[in-house]
């Protein structure tokens, strides 16, 4: 039987942020396709559906590209900056 996914939150603090959008291999970067929802505290959030494999993402707050804070792993990208890496 073929599993669909596994919920995978992702997160960030950014109480400040006016809009964070999550981008990554598994929305070929799309700047629209994830929004990020608030909650009372300031923390944004998406839930992704994703299949095992290795995922490349950041989160874009305002603008601005960021990894994650709370993820140590990273991929050097072809901007020659990094990209957050999530295993599965």
């Amino acid at each position: 039987m073929a599993t669909k996914g596994k919920r995978i939150e992702f997160r960030i603090v950014a109480p400040e942020a006016h809009q964070v959008l999550l981008a990554g291999t598994f929305n070929h970067w799309s700047e629209s396709a994830d929004p990020m929802k608030k909650d009372q505290t300031g923390v944004w959030k998406k839930v992704k559906l994703l299949s095992n494999g290795n995922y490349e993402y950041k989160f874009i707050i305002d603008g601005e590209w960021m990894i994650d804070p709370s993820c140590c792993d990273t991929a050097l990208n072809e901007h020659g900056t990094l990209n957050s890496v999530i295993r599965l």
